[in-house]
C-alpha cells in the first residue's frame, strides 16, 4: 500500500505562515519552514490593535500569525521590529481622529476607535489574500492590486477570477483552420497575412497602437501562423501588460479600476470576459440582474445578436470597470484562434493618453457607426446591460459618472 502511494501528493489546508507559527507553538525544528533551534522562539507580528501610553512609553496590542485572537498581547513599541505596521496603523488612527475632528492621539484608545482599527486590519489583511491570489490565478504580465481606504467592505462574494472566456452549455468555438506564411508580418505580409484572409487591412503600427477606427474588426496572427510570438500583430493576445489596481470609489459606485502606469492613446488595456451564454440564457439572467441593479451582460452582436458574455460570477478585472458617458477605453472585436464572427473576443483600448493613478472607464451604452466594407456591411454597437433585449422592460439606472457629457441614466 505504501509502495502504490509514495507519489501521492495531498494540498495542505493550512499556509507556510500558519505551519511555521504551529512549529513555534509545538516547540518543532523544520530545515524547509526555517524554524531552527536559533529561532524558534521569534514570532511574526500579523498587524496592530490596539494602543496606549503608558509614562510616556508607548504599547500595542498585537495579533500575533498563526495564533487566536485570544492569545493577542500588549507590548512595548521598542520591542516590535515592524515598522510597516507601526506606520500603517498611526496612519489609519490619523484618519479616524482626523474625522472625529481631534488633534492629538489620546493615551488610551476609545473602545469604538480600537474596534475600527482591528477591523480596518482584518479588511487590509483580507484584501491582501484576495490580491495574492488574483496575482496567482491570472497569466498575464501585469500585476493586479487591491485597495479600500473609504469603508469596510471586503472581497466581493461569489466572485471567479478567469483569464480567458468559459464557454457555456451548448455552445462550440471553431477554431482557425489556416494561420499566415508570412517572414515579416507588418512590412512584407504575404497576401494581407491575416487580416488580409478577411479582406481586412493590419490593425496595429509598429508599436502595437490600434490604427483603424472602431468598428472595424481586427484580426491578429494565430497559433497557426508562421511567425513568431514577437509578431506585431499579436498584441492582444499577449494579454494585460500595465500594472491595475481594483480600488473603492469614494462617491457609491462600488469597485473601479485605475491604472499604476502612463499609457499611451491606442493601446490595447484588458479584454472583457465572462461566461459565453445565449440570449435567451442572457434574457433570463437578466431579469435577476436587472432586479439587483447589475450590469456585467455583454451582447456580442457583431454580425447578429446570438451570444452574450455574462461577467457577473466569472470575469477578469473588466469585471470592475466602471461606466462614463466620457470613457478613456474604446471597445474592439478581436479574432484570433476563432473565425466564428458571432464570438468575437472584446478588447479594450485606449482613446486618449491615460496618465498613472487615473481610473478606467468605458461606455456601457457604447454606440459605433455602421462600417462598410468590401466583404460585409456591419452594425457595430455594444451594449452592457442587465436585459440585453426588450429595452423597454429596463429599469431607469441613474448614471454617477460625473462627467461634463454625462446622460444622467445609463439605461
Amino acid at each position: 500500500m505504501a509502495e502504490d502511494l509514495k507519489d501521492c501528493r495531498v494540498p495542505c489546508k493550512m499556509s507556510c505562515h500558519e505551519l511555521e507559527a504551529l512549529c513555534r507553538k509545538k516547540r518543532l525544528h523544520c530545515k524547509q519552514l526555517g524554524v531552527n533551534r536559533a529561532n524558534i522562539n521569534e514570532y511574526e507580528v500579523e498587524f496592530l490593535c490596539d494602543y496606549k501610553k503608558i509614562k510616556e512609553e508607548e504599547f500595542y496590542l498585537v495579533k500575533w500569525r498563526g495564533f487566536p485572537e485570544s492569545d493577542n498581547t500588549w507590548e512595548p513599541k521598542k520591542n516590535l521590529k515592524c515598522a510597516k505596521l507601526v506606520k500603517q496603523f498611526h496612519l489609519d488612527l490619523d484618519q479616524l481622529l482626523k474625522f472625529h475632528k481631534r488633534r492629538c492621539t489620546p493615551k488610551k484608545l476609545e473602545k469604538e476607535v480600537a474596534t475600527i482599527l482591528f477591523q480596518k486590519a482584518k479588511l487590509r489583511q483580507s484584501l491582501q489574500s484576495w490580491e495574492d491570489h488574483l496575482n496567482q490565478t491570472r497569466n498575464h504580465p501585469g500585476c493586479i492590486f487591491v485597495r479600500n481606504e473609504v469603508d469596510l467592505e471586503g472581497p466581493p462574494k461569489n466572485f471567479t477570477y478567469i483569464n480567458n472566456y468559459k464557454v457555456g452549455q451548448g455552445i462550440v468555438l471553431d477554431e482557425m483552420a489556416v494561420g499566415c506564411e508570412c517572414k515579416n508580418c507588418l512590412e512584407e505580409p504575404v497576401n494581407g497575412c491575416c487580416p488580409g484572409a478577411s479582406l481586412h487591412r493590419m490593425a496595429y503600427s509598429d508599436k502595437g497602437q490600434v490604427r483603424i477606427r472602431a468598428g472595424q474588426p481586427i484580426y491578429e496572427c494565430n497559433s497557426q501562423c508562421s511567425c513568431g510570438p514577437d509578431c506585431p500583430n499579436r498584441v492582444v493576445q499577449k494579454g494585460i501588460q500595465f500594472d491595475l489596481c481594483i480600488f473603492k470609489t469614494e462617491n457609491g459606485r462600488g469597485w473601479g479600476v485605475r491604472t499604476l502606469q502612463h499609457i499611451k492613446k491606442n493601446t490595447f488595456v484588458m479584454e472583457y470576459v465572462g461566461e459565453i451564454i445565449t440570449t435567451d440564457e442572457a434574457e433570463r439572467r437578466g431579469h435577476v440582474y436587472d432586479r439587483q441593479g447589475s450590469t456585467y451582460l455583454f451582447d456580442l452582436d457583431y454580425v447578429e445578436d446570438v451570444y452574450t458574455v455574462d461577467a457577473a460570477y466569472q470575469g477578469n478585472i473588466s469585471h470592475f470597470v466602471n461606466h462614463s458617458c466620457n470613457p478613456n477605453l474604446q471597445v474592439f472585436n478581436v479574432f484570433i484562434d476563432n473565425i466564428d464572427e458571432r464570438l468575437p473576443r472584446i478588447a479594450l483600448f485606449s482613446t486618449r493618453a491615460i496618465r498613472a493613478g487615473e481610473e478606467l472607464t468605458f461606455d456601457y451604452k457604447m454606440q459605433i457607426d455602421p462600417v462598410d466594407t468590401e466583404s460585409t456591411k456591419m452594425d457595430s454597437s455594444f451594449s452592457l446591460a442587465g436585459l440585453p433585449s426588450s429595452p423597454k422592460k429596463r429599469i431607469r439606472v441613474e448614471c454617477r459618472c460625473g462627467s461634463d457629457s454625462c446622460r444622467k441614466y445609463l439605461f
